[in-house]
């Protein structure tokens, strides 16, 4: 990405070898996020030039003389930014909090990536959507070997994203009632992070039939098509009065308005979605005061990467996660921009780009 709102171009860049606590990885597979869309449109800022992609998995080529955590034939996912572990919000346990994420090289260090004598920055300090990443140790979580490195490339963002924000931020209770709004990738995993739960009512709600499809397959029991009805009428007598929680997945101004008014009195509204920077939400505080109803923030499943992560990949091999039926298609590198057009047209849950 050398501009906003540009098309992506492949180019050949210059690689660093790892030198401290870096690791050289191979990258095997790549999922392409909502987030990189938001960045790719200038919707939130980020410096140019940068190779964008930050929900990866590959293998350890090399590692720095200071590398504790990983060694060469390791299967690692990416996990963006890497928090520091010694902070204090890591040290409480909350390290997508952390205060000390930044793992870049010095200004009077030969960068990383470069590209004819000029530094190309890091997207998420990852930069995925390229056959190698040198990145931070922080930056990975190991996994076991049985997980196919195409499927684990998603678990780092948009499975870890909407599974952590049932299981992490909401904290969605058994037989609890919960409402996703916006069946992407992130909102399926909501879905599926409620099945698991044991939420007693799970309701999809999203204008497009295909994803509402897949929501029922993932574990939803009632399904709204917002394009036909009235979301908030259809949830509160559905709910007989209101959902315990609202988990808004889509980033979307006019589906958290709507969260709201879905909510019991005591339920929770969860903001799961990444929005264009700027966008605000309207409400009346008497709204809220009575009733105690309550607006969360979920940053990426208020992940803890070294914990959860680990085990999402034990879900799945264990039969509880479905990973497979989120990838709805695997394509080469070169066709990375039709790839964000179809998600762009909602026709798809992720695409992956696979490696060779």
């Amino acid at each position: 990405m050398s501009a906003v709102d540009e098309p992506l171009a492949i180019r050949e860049v210059d690689l660093a070898e790892p030198r401290g606590r870096e690791v050289l990885i191979r990258t095997s597979a790549a999922g392409l996020c909502h987030s990189d869309l938001l960045f790719l449109h200038g919707e939130w800022a980020h410096p140019v030039p940068t190779i964008l992609g930050h929900e990866v998995a590959g293998v350890v080529e090399a590692v720095g003389s200071e590398v504790t955590y990983l060694r060469p034939g390791d299967h690692v996912v990416g996990c963006a930014g890497g928090p520091c572990y010694h902070c204090r919000y890591c040290v409480v346990g909350r390290p997508i909090l952390c205060e000390g994420r930044d793992h870049d090289r010095g200004a009077a260090e030969p960068p990383r990536l470069s590209l004819d004598g000029h530094t190309v920055h890091q997207y998420g300090q990852l930069s995925a959507f390229a056959e190698y990443m040198l990145v931070h140790e922080n930056a990975t979580v190991k996994i076991v070997d049985e997980l196919r490195l195409d499927v684990a490339s998603i678990v780092g963002c948009g499975v870890a994203t909407g599974l952590g924000a049932v299981f992490n931020t909401a904290r969605v209770e058994p037989g609890a009632s919960v409402v996703v709004t916006g069946c992407g990738g992130v909102g399926l995993n909501c879905v599926q992070g409620a099945r698991i739960a044991g939420a007693g009512m799970i309701i999809g709600v999203d204008i497009v039939p295909s994803k509402l499809e897949r929501a029922q397959a993932l574990g939803a029991t009632h399904v709204i098509d917002g394009s036909k009805d009235d979301p908030v009428a259809a949830v509160l007598e559905m709910t007989g009065g209101g959902a315990d929680h609202v988990l808004e997945a889509a980033g979307v101004n006019a589906l958290a308005q709507q969260g709201i008014e879905m909510l019991r009195p005591g339920g929770v509204l969860t903001l799961v979605g990444l929005p264009a920077q700027g966008t605000k939400i309207e409400f009346e505080p008497a709204t809220f005061t009575p009733a105690e109803k309550s607006i969360r923030g979920c940053s990426v499943g208020s992940l803890r990467p070294r914990v959860d992560i680990p085990r999402y990949v034990q879900m799945y091999l264990r039969g509880q996660l479905d990973l497979e039926s989120l990838v709805s298609a695997q394509i080469a590198l070169e066709d990375i921009n039709e790839g964000f057009e179809a998600m762009e047209r909602g026709e798809v849950a992720r695409s992956v780009v696979v490696f060779a």
